[in-house]
């Protein structure tokens, strides 16, 4: 029997509702990371008058990832106009993660529509699946962030929903393969080959065959349709790197790039074969979940009546096996895996909210509804010890943001305790979980940044404030040494190295310009190339701290001034 959930407006409504605290709430809140810091420089130097085809970053080719999320940055600065403020910068990120869900949420639908447990609440199941995954943990982290993985996974599932689309549309669909190809190609655009590696390949090696997915049916009679897609995403994901190839003046830079690149996937950040083996917990609040689909004896029946198990469950195994084979492992790399898994754990939910109803409680449905109850039960309580162990002064006992957290998560423990635990109540679980979620999110995420901050000594100087010196306005930066990326972006402009002649020589300035340098300004003087040193003056204007303490580096501002300048 259908539940009051199926209203037409309210599933939609909660999905968005979820969205907004996981994707929204407090997006300003963390301190912009290195992969940001190099986004928003790049995008920034668009928006200033840069090419938007050959990216820069600090002065300097950036050619290293495809330039669709830098584009859509440097939109929204377009719009807002230049802005420093991380909560505005990161809404294309955040509106990427709201399409990933609903993009997922319309191929989970296609995929189960003739499963034996769809007649039962139509669209149910695929709804349950799409809120874990808009409340999963990774999802969240990596949906936060204005980077390039949200959006090649995001336009990557899209595509898939669009593939799928096409593939049971009653006539021929070449609307939905040319849109599965656009989408295909956009994710390509983002960060080249490396979702259709992590993401297609293994559902295509699932869902593509009858033995996992016998819905499939015949290939042949959308063969060409199928070419279509392929041919279209080429096309599009392609033309970038096309462009550069043909451009002489930076061919040889992109070439050289990509090599890089290629070999880094097994020179940096490398780990064993078996590190993503703890994927499951990325999942957070639904780790229990995570842990119990996966344990195939027993959740194959049970998740196989509103999922197809076995096709899901092969495309994330391949897809963990691909992820596995690659050297260079970090863990927002493991984001293609969240769609299967949270498909696999709708399919487990249904089962378990389906036999507690109907009283029929097997044993080990029980148990595992309990340990879940008991688990979150107990999470819900140790938060506001955390934040006493935290000592946090705005979230100390007797604040309000510390009353808030106490008096909310003791009521949802006591909820889970009593239709959770006792009565096997497991809608009131799921609704638990994502209000503790939603919960952390909107009172704990600005004390993030008050944690990371927590050993910072008060009173240093850092670069930003170097933009409210008049001396250093209308002058040109340099440096002599490298500076930090991230430091770059805090500075609000471009500070490249100092330009040098074809023989590696530094070119004496024609006019004034400032010289950023973690040199004693003694020891800058003696850096200047000999034939001009005595020609120009040199006057220390300013100095900033590169991080939170003293002992984390001091840089000097020079003033570089030609003495015939004066």
């Amino acid at each position: 029997m259908p539940s009051f959930t199926a209203s037409p407006w309210l599933r939609p409504f909660t999905v968005l509702l979820v969205c907004f605290f996981s994707c929204f709430v407090h997006l300003g809140a963390p301190e912009v990371n290195l992969m940001e810091a190099r986004n928003f420089t790049a995008a920034r130097e668009m928006v200033a008058g840069g090419s938007w085809l050959i990216p820069t970053m600090n002065g300097a080719l950036r050619v290293a990832k495809p330039p669709l999320p830098t584009w859509a940055v440097a939109a929204v600065e377009l719009v807002t106009g230049p802005t420093q403020n991380p909560g505005i910068l990161r809404l294309p990120a955040a509106c990427m993660t709201t399409l990933l869900v609903f993009f997922f949420w319309g191929l989970a639908r296609t995929l189960i529509r003739n499963v034996p447990g769809e007649t039962e609440d139509p669209g149910r199941t695929a709804w349950l699946a799409t809120l874990v995954l808009a409340s999963s943990l990774l999802v969240i982290t990596v949906g936060r962030e204005g980077h390039w993985d949200i959006f090649a996974n995001s336009l990557l599932v899209g595509a898939l929903w669009a593939l799928a689309r096409g593939w049971f549309a009653a006539g021929a669909g070449w609307g939905w393969f040319t849109l599965s190809g656009l989408l295909l190609g956009a994710s390509m655009l983002s960060k080249g080959p490396v979702a259709p590696y992590a993401i297609l390949l293994p559902f295509l090696a699932s869902f593509g065959v009858t033995r996992f997915y016998p819905e499939r049916g015949p290939m042949r009679p959308r063969r060409f349709q199928l070419l279509l897609a392929l041919v279209v995403g080429l096309m599009v994901g392609t033309a970038w790197p096309i462009y550069l190839s043909v451009q002489h003046t930076v061919a040889p830079a992109a070439m050289a790039v990509a090599r890089v690149e290629v070999t880094s996937w097994a020179e940096r950040h490398v780990q064993p074969f078996w590190d993503y083996w703890n994927f499951p917990v990325f999942t957070g609040i639904w780790t229990p979940m995570a842990l119990a689909v996966l344990a195939v004896p027993f959740a194959r029946n049970r998740a196989g009546r509103y999922v197809p198990y076995q096709a899901a469950l092969a495309w994330l195994l391949i897809a963990f096996l691909l992820l596995s084979l690659v050297p260079e492992k970090k863990e927002r790399y493991l984001l293609p895996l969240m769609p299967p898994l949270a498909l696999l754990i709708g399919g487990l939910l249904r089962h378990l909210e389906t036999v507690m109803r109907e009283q029929i409680r097997p044993h080990l449905d029980a148990k595992l509804v309990r340990i879940w109850a008991g688990l979150l039960a107990v999470a819900c309580c140790l938060f506001p010890v955390v934040l006493i162990f935290m000592k946090l002064p705005p979230y100390g006992p007797g604040s309000i943001p510390f009353t808030i957290t106490l008096v909310a998560f003791l009521l949802l423990a006591a909820a889970i305790v009593r239709w959770g635990y006792r009565q096997y109540q497991v809608p009131v679980l799921m609704a638990s979980s994502i209000i503790a979620m939603a919960l952390l999110l909107s009172v704990l995420a600005p004390a993030y940044p008050l944690w990371t901050n927590r050993k910072a000594e008060p009173g240093l100087r850092h670069i930003q404030e170097l933009r409210h010196n008049p001396v250093l306005a209308s002058l040109p930066w340099y440096t002599i040494e490298e500076l930090h990326v991230k430091r770059i972006w805090d500075a609000g402009r471009a500070t490249p190295t100092w330009p040098r002649s074809p023989d590696s020589l530094l070119i004496k300035p024609p006019g004034p310009v400032a010289l950023l340098s973690g040199f004693k300004p003694a020891y800058t003087f003696k850096k200047l190339p000999l034939a001009w040193r005595n020609q120009v003056r040199l006057q220390v204007v300013d100095s900033f701290y590169l991080d939170r303490r003293r002992k984390d580096g001091r840089w000097f501002v020079t003033l570089v001034t030609p003495i015939e300048a004066e």
